[in-house]
């Protein structure tokens, strides 16, 4: 049986490919948690999808299954929920074996996804005067201020010496009417934000490149929803410009990852050596970029 098991977790989806733990109303919540378990309802996570039932110890895990031409039979755990792929041959019975022997995992995932989701409605941005959001891994309060125009984008850091009222150092001034709308105010961090992104990413890069012996040509910031950075043989990079969100660590992370792959473009034990080389730590810091919760902008 283990030679018809894979099970799949994308690197760069660490806000999307997890999970979301949804109810058979499609409310994006479990229907009954872990730590709160009603005697009349085991703990369920289903799948919008779902087209199969099965009970993984004392949790009932509804998943989409789908058939088709493959060789082994594979979990991946998305924004949804599990999900199980199956080549055409394998009997349901082989695969049920494949779900008990990868239970504990799968329970696991779910778990995680649903705490995952908490901290993000938790961490969801409340666009005004005082919202709080991370950069470079610290608090930052948003203060707006109609007294200055400051640089081109209309926002400056400020950074004080000890923690202020709500426990952060960092205040970005941002040159907006104290009652305007949220939709500015986050259209104004945002054009701020991308500005640093592009400052630091090209210092990173200049960094790491001379010390893994290649050359990047051109970077582009991303926006998209299911990765953290690319890099092209032509030596393009686009790297998500959130990323400005973690710490530096991370963001070396991510920047090493990237020229790592225009030595060598594959995730092979010779491509992980070439970041170990000059990121010890990776496995920590691939870790925290996978866990940490970014904040909710809308």
């Amino acid at each position: 049986m283990r030679a018809l098991l894979q099970y799949t977790l994308d690197l760069f989806a660490p806000q999307d490919v997890e999970p979301l733990v949804v109810s058979t109303s499609g409310s994006m919540a479990p229907v009954a948690t872990a730590g709160t378990r009603m005697a009349s309802a085991p703990v369920a996570y289903r799948h919008p999808r779902a087209n199969r039932e099965t009970r993984l110890g004392g949790v009932v895990v509804a998943y989409e299954f789908k058939r088709g031409k493959r060789r082994t039979i594979g979990f991946s755990v998305g924004p949804d929920g599990l999900v199980v792929h199956a080549p055409r041959w394998v009997a349901l019975a082989d695969v049920q074996s494949a779900l008990d022997e990868k239970s504990r995992w799968i329970v696991r995932k779910l778990v995680e996804t649903r705490e995952r989701h908490e901290r993000m409605a938790a961490s969801r941005i409340v666009w005004q005067d005082g919202a709080v959001l991370p950069y470079l891994g610290e608090p930052m309060q948003v203060v707006l201020d109609p007294s200055h125009a400051f640089d081109a984008v209309g926002a400056a850091l400020e950074v004080a010496s000890g923690a202020g009222a709500i426990g952060t150092r960092q205040r970005l001034l941002v040159g907006l009417p104290r009652h305007a709308e949220p939709a500015q105010i986050r259209d104004a961090v945002q054009a701020w934000l991308m500005r640093q992104a592009t400052r630091i990413f090209t210092e990173r890069l200049d960094h790491f490149a001379p010390r893994l012996q290649v050359q990047w040509r051109k970077l582009s910031l991303s926006s998209a929803g299911t990765r953290w950075g690319s890099a092209r043989a032509d030596g393009s990079i686009r790297l998500h410009w959130r990323l400005v969100h973690f710490r530096c660590g991370v963001i070396d992370y991510v920047v090493a990852h990237e020229l790592s792959h225009l030595r060598v473009m594959d995730h092979s034990p010779r491509f992980w050596d070439t970041v170990r080389t000059v990121v010890p730590d990776y496995e920590v810091l691939r870790g925290q970029l996978k866990d940490e919760a970014v904040p909710k902008w809308s």
